[in-house]
């Protein structure tokens, strides 16, 4: 099979979608935004963070509601998703479990308006058979970062 990459990102405000919009700048790549029901999170962050960590108690992680591309077609998937409370996100999360016989390489890039805490590694703990790569929190980086995180990550 040919290297082929695919972008999946869930953005809440926009910056995720950015930095993804950003990154598809210096890869080749198919790119997926993942979408939740418009009515799953608040608008006011301090709301979305309560229903998100509500989620995570109960187990109850919200629906994708786009359709998901064959991801046994490509070699490495970028996902890239907002940090909450110094995790991921749920929708990314959900994400996850839909990718768990996925075999190939995935690496996380994210976005936080704090700090990321141990994002990378909760990340990594809900990895199942795929390899895991070190992410990239993004701050707005040149495209010549990107480009050399890329390679770093798709080899």
């Amino acid at each position: 099979m040919a290297n082929k990459t695919l972008i999946m990102y869930y953005s809440w405000s926009g910056t995720t979608k950015r930095a993804a919009q950003a990154l598809a700048k210096s890869v080749t790549a198919d790119v997926v935004e993942l979408t939740v029901a418009s009515q799953t999170f608040s608008s006011d962050m301090f709301a979305t963070s309560d229903i998100a960590k509500d989620q995570l108690r109960t187990g109850a992680l919200p629906p994708l509601t786009n359709a998901l591309p064959d991801f046994k077609q490509y070699t490495t998937i970028l996902i890239g998703g907002p940090v909450w409370s110094a995790m991921v996100a749920t929708p990314v999360r959900r994400l996850l479990t839909d990718l768990a016989t996925y075999t190939g390489t995935i690496a996380p890039f994210y976005t936080d308006a704090g700090t990321a805490g141990q994002y990378e590694q909760d990340f990594a703990s809900l990895v199942n058979q795929a390899t895991v790569k070190p992410g990239l929190e993004f701050h707005g980086q040149s495209g010549d970062q990107l480009a050399t995180w890329v390679r770093t990550v798709t080899g």
